[in-house]
């Protein structure tokens, strides 16, 4: 793998000799205010020498910045404990839309979804996003309900063997049924014993595939919700049919954009809302922030970007979440964590499967002069308790740029090219300033 070196960049005395002389005084007068940066570094730094025994200092900041692998999974395991993660588990035939429901809530492509599935167990298949690693949304997936040559009591059991697991996190059943589709005898049967053997968990009916009974001159979607006599009466013989087994019913269709429906997601702010409403605070906050993207596929047209900046989104509302910590420079090692996990799983979209240390490498490789620029800019208002007043917003911001830089490395590999630094730090420069705007409202 291609990492990039300081040699790689132009010497700072063979730009300055080819610049006008304001270009000099200019760039002499930021010299001078670097030092003053410096000096109060060094003050802060002085004080907590004071405190500390020297060795005693460096050989915790060595800890601090170090990214071995056994050292990045304890901080990672720390973080996932912090995560307000949802698992939700997707009850439905085949075709039922459960999938789609997975790209409206995380914005993913269907490839990638296709991709991203794994066999969990003999009759369940799981999902975590963004990454197993650090995941917001854990889907796992029903697969064989409606197959009659399958047993329903042995998938039944095996969901729960899984839900008997001890988990802090919040759980959530989410019944698919297509509104064409009233053999669902074997969906209740299963609903029943889940519900009667886990009350607390809440339960929420998804009636999909709403197109599928339009009237025959229909070629799009209504304002929501459909107000056809077809939908309202599919719809309220399915809700009848669960009414003692959900908390709550939602109608939605969520399509592929070959389809034609407008908009694709039909429905996905009442899924949302519904969702919210069943779940606790701080997972619902996380869901709404994950809804609030762009629609950066239409923009770039290009599939690993799309793919990548969808990864990069959850990972900066994470880094906004984790800024805060009431221990100076404690803050480090978590975002250096998260962000080296970020960098890996980018790597793997590109085809670029990468160990923590070298994605660690990669961070270092891409990140070193614009980190060392956006210090200098942005943290120094924040000295001496760097660590405990990191914004929020400045956390999201950077691991969004650093995303975006990982994008262009890996985008370059990948198409046979060395990656260039000079395109690198434009393209995290511009991030950053943008993504500055977009999470400054952001709550810790």
């Amino acid at each position: 793998m291609t990492e990039q070196h300081d040699a790689d960049l132009p010497s700072a005395e063979s730009e300055q000799s080819s610049e006008p002389t304001d270009s000099v005084t200019t760039k002499l007068a930021n010299v001078s205010w670097t030092n003053r940066i410096s000096g109060v570094w060094n003050k802060a730094t002085a004080n907590l020498i004071q405190r500390l025994p020297v060795e005693q200092v460096a050989q915790t900041v060595i800890q601090w910045f170090s990214v071995s692998e056994t050292e990045v999974a304890e901080i990672l395991e720390t973080v996932r404990a912090e995560l307000p993660t949802t698992e939700a588990l997707l009850i439905g035939k085949p075709q039922a839309g459960k999938s789609s429901i997975v790209r409206g809530l995380t914005g993913v492509t269907a490839e990638i979804v296709g991709q991203g599935f794994r066999p969990h167990t003999q009759h369940t298949q799981r999902y975590a996003y963004p990454s197993n690693e650090l995941p917001l949304l854990i889907f796992t997936d029903t697969v064989g309900l409606g197959d009659v040559n399958q047993d329903t009591s042995a998938i039944i059991q095996e969901l729960v063997g899984d839900l008997q697991k001890e988990s802090d996190r919040a759980r959530i059943l989410i019944l698919t049924v297509k509104i064409n589709d009233f053999a669902t005898d074997t969906l209740r049967q299963i609903a029943q014993q889940l519900r009667q053997k886990y009350p607390e968990i809440p339960c929420l009916l998804a009636i999909t595939c709403l197109h599928e009974v339009y009237p025959p001159d229909i070629a799009d979607h209504p304002a929501y919700p459909p107000d056809y006599e077809e939908v309202n009466r599919a719809s309220a013989a399915i809700v009848e049919a669960f009414a003692q087994l959900c908390d709550r019913s939602v109608i939605i269709d969520f399509a592929l954009e070959e389809d034609g429906y407008t908009p694709v997601f039909y429905g996905l702010e009442a899924l949302s809302d519904n969702l919210a409403d069943l779940l606790p605070e701080a997972e619902a906050q996380a869901i709404y922030q994950l809804l609030e993207r762009e629609e950066v596929g239409k923009q770039i047209g290009n599939l690993y970007r799309d793919a990548g900046r969808r990864y990069i989104l959850p990972f900066a509302i994470m880094s906004a979440t984790l800024a805060a910590v009431p221990l100076p420079f404690a803050t480090m090692p978590v975002l250096t964590a998260l962000q080296v996990s970020m960098v890996g799983l980018l790597g793997k979209l590109y085809g670029q499967t990468l160990t923590p240390s070298q994605a660690g490498g990669v961070v270092s490789a891409i990140a070193g002069g614009f980190l060392a620029q956006a210090v200098a800019r942005e943290l120094i208002k924040f000295l001496p308790g760097f660590g405990s007043v990191i914004a929020a917003s400045w956390a999201a911001a950077y691991t969004w740029a650093l995303g975006e830089g990982a994008c262009v490395y890996f985008g370059d590999l990948m198409g046979g090219k060395k990656p260039d630094p000079q395109k690198i730090q434009s393209v995290m420069q511009e991030a950053f300033k943008t993504a500055k705007e977009r999470f400054k409202g952001i709550k810790r």
